[in-house]
């Protein structure tokens, strides 16, 4: 955890947008996380960088944004929110990794972490990244699978697994798959200058008899409801935050981009990519997704 480039949770080439998504029956999960959407993000606003983004199952919930960024560390995932959403003034297309975004500090006015906290393996390290990309008041809206919820509470009093869903500290299930308890994300948060403004419980019926015979619309319509009233009760496997930057002063003074490798902010835009002025790296620019992932730079 001391390595201030932690391990990298790497999806390219992965079918998972269609394998997960649209074929693995999770049209539930998806509606749920759309209702915690429009209840906790703003309705309009300037610059939104959604990281994870992924193939951009939820890029199009973000309309009342006057841009949007999407980071991902995979370009093939990339490459298919593209070929989704299309090329134009309102997407910009990232490849790079949370601990070495490649944004100047204050420039986005609002951020989403949506299934990507869980691959994290210094979370903090990944929540304080965020902060500075944000500008002073601007909100964050992260997702993170949550320890306590109550199917593993019955599987640990049942001793059908190991670790206790008490314990603050994160339990890893699988490679760089990680269940983390609410107070410790709300410690990260705090220590990153978030104020916490909101929690909600996301996909409390998320049980495969439940989505094989009741309606999808009545399961939401109940989702709908317990997301309403459970505001306290964050034993559900997913749990949304909405926080508020506060503290830092931050603003946007210089330009859009920094440079993961030196940390400058003395960076040309280009059409064919992005150029350091201090470090002499060139960060390339093709079919219209720019490329921050280590190795790919020329300097």
């Amino acid at each position: 955890m001391n390595d201030p480039y932690p391990a990298i949770c790497d999806y390219e080439g992965s079918d998972y947008q269609a394998s997960f998504w649209e074929r693995g029956g999770r049209a539930y999960e998806d509606g749920a996380e759309a209702l915690a959407l429009r209840r906790l993000l703003p309705t309009s606003g300037g610059r939104l960088l959604e990281i994870g983004a992924g193939a951009g199952r939820n890029t199009s919930r973000y309309s009342g944004f006057a841009e949007v960024t999407l980071l991902d560390y995979s370009r093939s995932q990339l490459e298919q929110a593209r070929r989704r959403l299309g090329d134009g003034p309102r997407y910009r297309y990232v490849v790079a990794d949370v601990y070495r975004m490649p944004f100047g500090p204050g420039v986005f006015a609002a951020a989403t972490m949506i299934r990507t906290l869980h691959h994290m393996q210094d979370p903090a390290a990944a929540l304080q990244r965020v902060r500075q990309t944000l500008s002073d008041e601007g909100i964050f809206i992260l997702e993170f699978a949550n320890k306590r919820n109550l199917k593993a509470i019955a599987r640990w009093l049942l001793r059908r697994q190991s670790w206790n869903p008490f314990d603050p500290a994160p339990v890893e299930f699988a490679q760089l798959n990680y269940d983390f308890h609410p107070k410790a994300v709300a410690g990260w948060l705090g220590e990153s200058l978030f104020h916490v403004e909101r929690r909600l419980p996301v996909s409390h019926l998320r049980l495969t008899w439940l989505k094989r015979h009741v309606p999808l619309g009545l399961l939401l319509g109940v989702e709908r409801v317990l997301q309403h009233l459970g505001r306290a009760w964050l034993y559900t496997p997913s749990v949304f935050v909405r926080a508020r930057a506060v503290g830092s002063g931050q603003s946007q003074q210089t330009g859009f981009w920094r440079c993961p490798a030196c940390d400058s902010l003395e960076m040309e835009e280009t059409q064919d990519g992005v150029n350091c002025r201090q470090c002499g790296r060139h960060w390339p620019k093709r079919d219209g997704i720019y490329e921050f992932r280590p190795g790919v730079g020329s300097g």
